[in-house]
This record gives C-alpha cells, sequence and structure tokens, in this order.
C-alpha cells in the first residue's frame, strides 16, 4: 500500500498508477526522442540525396548507387581472390572427418 495525500491507495492502483506515468511521460519523452532522430536524418544527413534527386541526367542523379556498387564489386573480388588462395595453399583438411561432429 502506498500513502499519497493521506489517502492509501491497494497496490491494484499503485500499479495503475504506475502505468499511466509511464504511457503519458515516458513515452512522450521517447517520442520527442525518435522525432529528433527522425528530425537528423531527414533534414541533415540525407540532404545531399534530396539535391541528387532533382539532376536532369539519369547517371549523374545514381551517382552514390555507382559509388556503392563499386565498393561492393571490388570487395567482392578481393574476397574471392583471398578465398582461392587460401584453397590453393591446402591449409584445410577436406577429408570427411575433418570435423568432429561428422
Amino acid at each position: 500500500m502506498i500513502l499519497l495525500i493521506g489517502f492509501v491507495f491497494p497496490k491494484m492502483l499503485e500499479i495503475i498508477l504506475g502505468f499511466y506515468y509511464f504511457c503519458v511521460v515516458n513515452i512522450t519523452k521517447m517520442k520527442s526522442f525518435f522525432e529528433g532522430i527522425e528530425d537528423l536524418f531527414v533534414n541533415v544527413l540525407f540532404a545531399p540525396y534530396d539535391l541528387l534527386r532533382f539532376l536532369d541526367s539519369w547517371w549523374t542523379a545514381n551517382i552514390m548507387s555507382w559509388i556503392f556498387i563499386l565498393i561492393g564489386g571490388t570487395a567482392f573480388v578481393y574476397w574471392m581472390l583471398q578465398l582461392n588462395k587460401h584453397n590453393k595453399s591446402g591449409e584445410e583438411e577436406n577429408d570427411l572427418s575433418a570435423h568432429s561432429y561428422l
């Protein structure tokens, strides 16, 4: 039981008041926190993409996509060369009893 302004509240009413406090006070704080994150990404970090949207050339409007494709392609080729080098070195056991669970 909790004593609040001269009244004694049962446990259930205390739980309801705690839930109400969480819903009204904390959720409004969390809402403003996530609205701040939204404002950061929409108005600051993605602002250059809004400028690219209105370009006349399709190729220049998608320059960031081309850059990411080049980075991903380069990483893929590097990874495949590393796998090929590892396979040719013969370090790995390829027989069926190489792992204890087989």
